[in-house]
This record gives C-alpha cells, sequence and structure tokens, in this order.
C-alpha cells in the first residue's frame, strides 16, 4: 500500500509536470486561408507561444502575413502590414512579409554575369531588376512540408524554381522554415541549393509598425537602431553607387538609436531626396556571421513593444514606406499612407552581383545558400 500511494502520489506529480510542460509548449495548427481569384486554395499554419505572441504563415510567398505582439498593457495587436485574405495578394500586390528571392533587393540594369556568361531579368523597377522580378517567389504557392507543435513551433515550406525562371541560371530548390519560441523569437530558416551556378539572395520583406499596424501616428515616433558605422548610397535608380560612407554626422547614424521622423524628412541629404525618405543598405559592424546576430532594434516608446532583428548576413535595408500613397486598403480597412510601416530586411548588398567589392551571391553545386534570420519581440518596461 505503501509503494502504491508512493507510485500514484509520483504520478500524479508527473502529470501535473507534464501538463504544466504542455502548457509553455509552442502550438501550430494548419488552416485553410481563402482562395485566389482562379480558385487556388491557400492555406496558412498558426504558430502560438504561451506569452501571447503568434504567428500567421500562409502558403502563398511563404509569406509573414501576421505577427501578433503583446504591449506593456497587455494588448496584442498584428504589428506587420499586409490583408486580411489571400486574394488581396495577388489583385493588389505589394511586398508585405513574403519571401522573397531569388535575388532581393535591385540589380542593376537586370543584369548580371556569371563565368563569362551573361544573362537578363525582368526590369520591374523602372531600369531595373526588384526582388526576383516579374514573378518572384513572393508570387509562388509554396508547398508545406512539415508542422510541428513543441518547444518550438514550426512550419517548413519547398518550392522549386527551373532554371530559365525569370532569366536566373540553375534550378533551385528552396526551403523556408518558420520557428517561434515561447521566448518571443521568431526564426526564419532560409536554404536553396542549385544544381548549376546562379546567385540568391533571400529575405522576408516584412513592414512592420511596433504600435499596431494602421495605428494613428505610423512609425515617426518610433526608436530605431542599427549597429553600422556604413551605409551603402545610391544613385538616382536606387542603385548603390559603390561607397561605404560613414553614417557619423548624418541623419544615417542609428548607433545609437534615432527617432525615425528625425530625419526621414531631411531634404538637406541629397539621399533623403533620392530615396524619399529611408530606402537604403546599411554595412552591419559584424559582417557575415555564423550565427544570428543584431541587425536592427525597433521600439514604440507608447506600446512598449520591441522588434530586435537578427540575421547571419553582412547587410539590412531600412525602408521607411516611403511609396505607400493611401491607394492600398490593408487589414481591418486601414488606409496605408506613407511611414505606415518599416522593412527591416536582413540580406546581401543591393546589387552584390554587379559589384565585386560588396562580395559574392554566388551558389552552386555543393556549396547551398543559407540564411538564418530572427524577429525577437519583447516589451519595454
Amino acid at each position: 500500500m505503501v509503494r502504491l500511494a508512493a507510485w500514484s502520489g509520483w504520478t500524479m506529480a508527473a502529470g501535473s509536470l507534464l501538463a504544466a510542460v504542455g502548457a509553455e509548449a509552442a502550438t501550430a495548427k494548419r488552416e485553410a486561408f481563402g482562395r485566389l481569384p482562379d480558385g487556388t486554395a491557400i492555406e496558412a499554419v498558426v504558430l502560438s507561444g504561451s506569452n501571447g505572441v503568434s504567428a500567421r504563415v500562409m502558403t502563398l510567398g511563404a509569406t509573414l502575413q501576421s505577427l501578433n505582439v503583446p504591449g506593456r498593457d497587455g494588448k496584442v495587436a498584428d504589428i506587420t502590414l499586409g490583408y486580411d485574405d489571400a486574394a488581396s495578394y495577388v489583385t493588389k500586390p505589394n511586398f508585405w512579409g513574403q519571401t522573397v528571392g531569388r535575388y532581393a533587393n535591385r540589380i542593376r540594369g537586370g543584369k548580371f554575369a556569371l563565368d563569362g556568361k551573361s544573362y537578363q531579368l525582368p526590369l520591374n523597377d523602372k531600369t531595373n531588376s526588384l526582388h526576383g522580378g516579374t514573378k518572384g517567389f513572393d508570387k509562388v504557392i509554396w508547398k508545406i512540408t512539415e508542422v510541428k507543435s513543441g518547444p518550438r513551433a514550426s512550419v517548413t515550406m519547398v518550392m522549386t524554381s527551373p532554371a530559365g525562371d525569370q532569366g536566373y541560371p540553375g534550378t533551385l530548390q528552396v526551403t523556408a522554415t518558420y520557428s517561434l519560441d515561447d521566448a518571443g523569437s521568431l526564426t526564419i530558416d532560409l536554404g536553396a541549393k542549385s544544381d548549376a551556378p546562379t546567385i540568391v539572395n533571400l529575405t522576408n520583406h516584412a513592414l512592420f509598425d511596433m504600435a499596431g499596424e494602421g495605428s494613428a501616428g505610423g512609425i515617426y515616433a518610433q526608436k530605431l537602431t542599427i549597429p553600422a558605422k556604413r551605409y551603402t548610397p545610391v544613385d538616382a535608380t536606387l542603385i548603390p553607387t559603390g561607397e561605404l560612407k560613414p553614417v557619423a554626422g548624418t541623419v544615417f547614424d542609428f548607433t545609437q538609436g534615432r527617432i525615425v521622423g528625425e530625419g526621414v524628412r531631411d531634404g538637406r541629404d541629397p539621399q533623403i531626396v533620392i530615396g524619399r525618405g529611408y530606402d537604403h543598405n546599411f554595412a552591419l559592424d559584424k559582417g557575415a556571421t555564423k550565427d544570428p546576430q543584431l541587425a536592427a532594434r525597433l521600439e514604440d516608446p507608447v506600446s512598449g513593444r520591441v522588434l530586435e532583428v537578427l540575421t547571419t548576413e553582412p547587410g539590412v535595408q531600412f525602408y521607411s514606406g516611403n511609396f505607400l500613397d493611401g491607394s492600398l486598403i490593408g487589414k481591418s480597412g486601414h488606409v496605408y499612407r506613407m511611414g505606415d510601416g518599416i522593412a527591416l530586411e536582413p540580406q546581401k548588398f543591393p546589387d552584390t552581383p554587379n559589384q565585386p567589392a560588396f562580395g559574392s551571391a554566388r551558389v552552386e553545386p555543393g556549396k547551398p545558400y543559407h540564411h538564418i534570420m530572427v524577429f525577437r519581440v519583447s516589451t519595454a518596461r
């Protein structure tokens, strides 16, 4: 009887422990997310942590459709711009949370060369190719291969980009894994393997408003920190000039943190005039790293919500939503205007294939591409 009682007590204690562990575990739930205008069904996976943070990832574009984060008052808000339905991502396209590639950002004239051979990409940004061309990875329906709950809830999606897709050489097998833990870190693990030499630069193109998407004040009162002593100035077409310019003494100095609105309209800086605000790559002090390190920190002083972006890549593109003109109606019927969202895109430098001083974007058989980025959210007290 004593042994039975002891066993029963241990069993109850173990059961309580297991229940507590289960309560702390992050969950992944697969769900339907509407249809495209042609009737194609879109799926999504909702990743939820025990601290109130949740993310929805949809198969169209391997897109971060929402990222819900509590503020210091406990109120949860979606901090990403986008649409409430899948069809709008097709009928009213914009880069809101999608996985972009093959080459994120701009390539001058849509041209590059590999091993003495020239390649021409679609020109979808005036005279340049942007985010992979007219049908980049953001417009592809990815396939879900794994959904897991546990200490880290995750979803893995895959796609194949055939040789010649948008003018790029090599057949590319691409994987995107989103995983969320109970500490508020959403990790995006991006990988690609090619059967021939090609170029690859993948990132996520979420636009953030830490006050909550569609907030009355937008992002201008939010504080941004970027640990980069240099940035890459651009020409009139937003292609880097090749210079690595010091940020010290300019409106591009975010090393100690600054309010976004302090410099976004400073017409005395010709770079702000060219970009209609910020639309520039920052050369991170850390460079390319094996493990993700800090690329940017964004804080809303009112709600206390904080976003830290970490990456293994050497650069981060800061875009202050300059081209949002009020013509697009987003989530909850919100009209998105200039300054309603910030993109912080970890990546290789723009136009790297044409500027050897920036490094290399080359991927070839036996030498796959790998990028780990993290959106880590928290609350400042």
